[in-house]
């Protein structure tokens, strides 16, 4: 059996402060069993003594690369960009397995390195539903940032740098009073409604004070009939929330809203799902993704169009930290518990075998460049 253990990763992209693990899971873990390492990281939402007081052991910041082979490694967002071989076994969110930018060289870095990636997005249960997913607080944070940007517009401004939230209402506070006191008279658009990330979006809309006339709940029943869709410019705020995982037609395209000219209400787009650099991408009106400095970027128009702004954010559920970390790692939990059994338990096996899959289509990729 493999030793039980994890090795905490600190997160190295900016602004991100959430954590695969937090002071509670981590107690649970230590009470079974395990041995929890914890790297030192000023920029996590949790404090470093907050895991030290639960039994954790703390080690050195972003000193991964020196554990032991045989502990695992668990993290949140994508590792740094080297060429360095990967030798550890890493949970993580590693945006490489939809063909994203640089999939291939990132699977390569495990092939050369005799590593082993357990992509967090792709652990499924047996009726193939992710095991733990942030998309309630992604769509949450996404209509948030939304309703913001629209703020903003509509004062002739473009949105500033976002802070995370200390919490829920404080965040709902913020958004209300950046609209004048309510978001009464705004009508928003949410495609992929039904899923996690969608009733986050709808569930923000309605605590903002949108009508539920004006919130648009759409999912695969409305978008059968293929894009792209001119409904999608009589709203305020659109909201995509889809889980791609295959070609389909556009929602929106660049010669649709310049064809509606002034008459077009869409002022803001937020592309939760942001498959910014998927060949898939069903919003073709931007190419890159945004950030908490810069949240917005402009749709390129026909001059004299009025203005049309993108928030792509790829990690939205940072701005409320602590509440998405302790939901998410709830959630994984019973599968970490699981993980010394990686080789029977089905939930790993599955994943691993993904791994392999995706191994060898990068290497065929790359050698076909």
């Amino acid at each position: 059996m493999a030793p039980k253990a994890f090795w905490l990763r600190c997160e190295t992209k900016e602004f991100e402060r959430r954590s695969a693990l937090t002071p509670s899971t981590a107690e649970q873990l230590i009470k079974d069993g395990f041995t929890i390492y914890v790297e030192r990281d000023q920029q996590r939402i949790f404090d470093d003594d907050e895991f030290e007081k639960v039994g954790c052991k703390l080690v050195d910041n972003n000193s991964w690369s020196a554990a032991p082979l045989d502990v695992p490694i668990i993290g949140l967002k994508e590792l740094q960009e080297s060429d360095e071989p990967l030798q550890h076994t890493h949970i993580q969110f590693a945006h490489c397995y939809k063909k994203q930018a640089g999939w291939s060289f990132i699977l390569s870095r495990f092939q050369r390195g005799g590593g082993t990636l357990y992509d967090l997005e792709f652990l499924t249960d047996a009726n193939g539903r992710r095991v733990a997913a942030f998309g309630f607080h992604a769509g949450f944070a996404g209509a948030a940032v939304g309703a913001l940007a629209l703020a903003a517009q509509r004062a002739g401004k473009q949105l500033g740098r976002l802070e995370p939230y200390p919490n829920e209402a404080g965040m709902i506070e913020g958004v209300r009073t950046a609209l004048g006191g309510s978001g009464k008279g705004i009508r928003a658009l949410v495609i992929g409604a039904l899923g996690r990330c969608g009733r986050g979006a709808v569930d923000l809309f309605r605590k903002i004070g949108l009508e539920e006339d004006d919130i648009l709940k759409w999912d695969m029943a409305e978008t059968a009939k293929g894009g792209p869709f001119g409904e999608i410019l009589d709203v305020d705020i659109f909201v995509n929330c889809i889980y791609l995982s295959s070609a389909i037609p556009p929602f929106l395209t660049r010669e649709q809203i310049e064809a509606a000219g002034s008459q077009r209400k869409l002022s803001v787009v937020v592309d939760v799902s942001c498959d910014t650099t998927n060949p898939f991408n069903p919003l073709p009106i931007y190419t890159i993704n945004t950030t908490f400095s810069v949240p917005t970027v402009p749709v390129d128009l026909l001059q004299g169009l009025p203005s049309l702004s993108v928030v792509s954010i790829d990690h939205l559920p940072t701005l409320l930290p602590r509440e998405a970390s302790e939901q998410f790692s709830s959630d994984l939990l019973p599968s970490l518990k699981e993980f010394p059994q990686r080789a029977t338990a089905r939930v790993w096996t599955d994943a691993k075998e993904l791994f392999d899959k995706k191994v060898e289509e990068a290497m065929a990729d790359l050698a076909g460049k």
